[in-house]
């Protein structure tokens, strides 16, 4: 069954950005689909699906390798 994970990531300003972190997502394994809506000088949204829960240390690792952030969860409620 696929899990759904959305969250934010700051830094990305561009095209070239959302492909540099949908490059890094898709390389976890078990990544189905990366959807991203991005927001310029904002936080942007990513939606992740997967084939089973994603650990948030990874998720972070692989944007973070992409040179960008992501959004702490309390700055989205």
């Amino acid at each position: 069954m696929s899990q759904t994970t959305t969250f934010g990531v700051d830094g990305m300003t561009c095209a070239h950005c959302v492909q540099h972190v949908t490059t890094e997502l898709t390389a976890l394994p078990g990544v189905q689909d990366v959807a991203i809506e991005l927001v310029v000088g904002g936080s942007s949204r990513v939606t992740v699906t997967s084939q089973g829960p994603l650990a948030d240390d990874d998720v972070a690792a692989a944007v973070d390798e992409a040179g960008y952030a992501v959004t702490p969860r309390r700055s989205l409620l």
